[in-house]
């Protein structure tokens, strides 16, 4: 592993911390305290999963599919349910080899969410790591609803060494979008990162403009992979469950940015967004610095979640 992702682990683990003494400290408790694996058993495993924000739908599949597993492995000792539990959570939030497909193609990806999510912030993350991949990145400043988006993306850009379109506050965002794919054109770029708004308090406005913005791709960049991302705040659990289920009715949404999950006890919200509305988180960030934004990789997040340690995290 290299001293990057090591370095990113830790900070994973440390800022998951409220979340696993939410969860950790009470489901060791349970297999630890049971003598008998019955109906009690599974029910308070259900209550702290809920209360850890991994959902009421998704904590009824879990337990679903370990009571199913326990059954089929004629399973007796309560405490040798918690590493089923662990791998089940996992299997939950595979997101399989496709999932960065964008990467191996020439493609649009549209980052869309609400004020404050920190979207601009990932849009310039996302630019920089793409560039350290050897890829030619233009980003579009086509967020022109909120007056700072294009300042805080112009340097975001000059930081991560990236061309820039737009960043005229008011203008209209398919027309910026429209400049950027002439430019993504006549310069040859791999993928063209569109800061588009994200107004979920007036749907019927985005889901114009989101639509028109869609127009505007197909017509003059058919051949370009698409990609839209949505980026949810993770301090806010439930409710970035519920803005990801309102972005999935206005955009044909591929993947979740899922931030500030440094010092949150919601962590388990990642859990709930992947199984419930089968949108994979795709990138998590921990942090304010380029390198806090990772690929997201459910191995690492779930035995950061549980403070399981693999030999080649301890190394």
């Amino acid at each position: 592993m290299s001293e990057e992702k090591k370095g990113f682990f830790r900070r994973l683990r440390e800022g998951l911390t409220k979340t696993r003494n939410n969860i950790v400290a009470g489901i060791d408790s349970i297999f630890s305290g049971f003598s008998s694996i019955d109906d009690d058993f599974y029910e308070e495993i259900e209550e702290i999963l809920v209360m850890g924000d991994i959902g009421i739908n998704t904590t009824t599949s879990i337990i679903e599919h370990l009571k199913e597993e326990v059954e089929e492995k004629k399973i007796k000792e309560p405490s040798e349910c918690k590493q089923l539990l662990i791998d089940e959570i996992k299997r939950q939030m595979d997101v399989g080899d496709t999932a960065y497909e964008f990467e191996n193609r020439k493609s649009v990806v549209l980052v869309i969410g609400v004020n404050g999510v920190g979207k601009t912030t990932s849009v310039g993350k996302l630019a920089g790591k793409l560039k350290d991949q050897g890829k030619k990145v233009i980003v579009a400043a086509a967020d022109t609803y909120r007056a700072a988006a294009g300042e805080q993306l112009t340097e975001w850009a000059h930081r991560a060494g990236v061309d820039l379109i737009g960043g005229q506050a008011g203008a209209d965002p398919a027309a910026i979008v429209y400049d950027a794919v002439a430019a993504a054109k006549a310069r040859n770029a791999d993928v063209l990162l569109c800061d588009t708004a994200g107004r979920l308090h007036n749907k019927k406005n985005l889901m114009e403009e989101l639509r028109k913005i869609y127009r505007v791709l197909e017509r003059e960049y058919p051949d370009a992979y698409l990609e839209t991302l949505v980026v949810l705040d993770g301090t806010t659990g439930q409710n970035a469950l519920a803005q990801a289920r309102q972005f999935k009715e206005v955009a044909n949404v591929t993947g979740i940015i899922l931030t500030k999950l440094d010092g949150t006890a919601k962590g388990g919200i990642a859990v709930a967004i992947q199984s419930e509305l089968d949108i994979p988180v795709k990138y998590i960030g921990v942090g304010e610095s380029i390198d806090d934004l990772q690929k997201f990789n459910a191995e690492q997040f779930v035995n950061a979640l549980f403070d399981v340690k693999t030999e080649e995290e301890e190394l």
